[in-house]
């Protein structure tokens, strides 16, 4: 069957897409999904945050003779931040998800009541994109045969908004939540198993946040030493800046 002409060109090789009969091979990471973003950064925020508040308080009780102050701000640090992660991004994506609705809402209304002026506007846009005015036109009296179908065009058109695919805050405040709580244990970790010093807690620290930037660069263009050794070396800073923090804050109130 011919299916040549009606192939268009991405630019590519057919065998960097996939298989000789022309089969797209390749799949796409979620990377616009309401679990993606709360997760990574909230694993991220847990194991920097809590290990710096660790190292502070580590600082400024050095001379103290067990760990029982550092252990108790780590796990004190792991429900308070778990807790604020997930309440302050339940409540940000539950704004931006009512924010998009509204907007989907007022053009589906449009839609509606205006369907003439929305179906030439679909039109002249897919003519910007290259395709031919009666064509465009076609396609847009398609679309508009469905009134979901033309709002979710008009949505992705307009304001880059899937209708269907909205994020969705408790997948969020819950991923959050998770993903913080793990990353704020592991400083906390050493300490349990009978740790008395700093320098365990902040290598399994450090083991973890390389692991995790190594991890997220699978979503991006960036080799994994790059992004391991970035995230080591930024949580490195933090831990280093709050230990002498606690030092000085140790002294001062000694």
């Amino acid at each position: 069957m011919g299916t040549t002409d009606a192939t268009p060109d991405f630019g590519h090789e057919t065998g960097d897409l996939g298989n000789e009969s022309g089969d797209i091979g390749h799949e796409h990471g979620d990377v616009n999904g309401g679990w993606l973003r709360p997760a990574v950064f909230g694993a991220m925020d847990g194991l920097v945050s809590n290990a710096a508040l660790i190292a502070g308080v580590a600082g400024g009780t050095r001379d103290a003779t067990d760990t029982s102050a550092v252990v108790l701000a780590g796990l004190a640090g792991l429900a308070a931040g778990a807790f604020s992660m997930a309440a302050g991004e339940y409540a940000s994506v539950a704004s931006q998800a009512e924010a998009a609705e509204f907007e989907v809402e007022k053009e589906r209304h449009e839609i509606i009541t205006n369907p003439d002026a929305e179906r030439a506007e679909l039109a002249e846009m897919l003519t910007e994109r290259g395709l031919d005015a009666e064509l465009a036109a076609q396609v847009a009296d398609q679309v508009h045969r469905d009134v979901d179908s033309a709002v979710a065009v008009h949505s992705m058109e307009e304001f880059g908004i899937d209708p269907d695919e909205l994020a969705r805050p408790g997948v969020a405040a819950v991923s959050s939540f998770v993903s913080f709580s793990l990353g704020a244990f592991v400083p906390v970790l050493p300490y349990l198993l009978g740790a008395t010093v700093l320098w365990p807690a902040m290598a399994l620290t450090l083991i973890a946040l390389f692991v995790c930037g190594a991890l997220v660069t699978r979503l991006t263009n960036r080799p994994w030493w790059y992004g391991g050794g970035r995230q080591a070396l930024l949580g490195a800073a933090a831990f280093a800046i709050t230990y002498l923090v606690g030092i000085a804050v140790g002294e001062g109130v000694g």
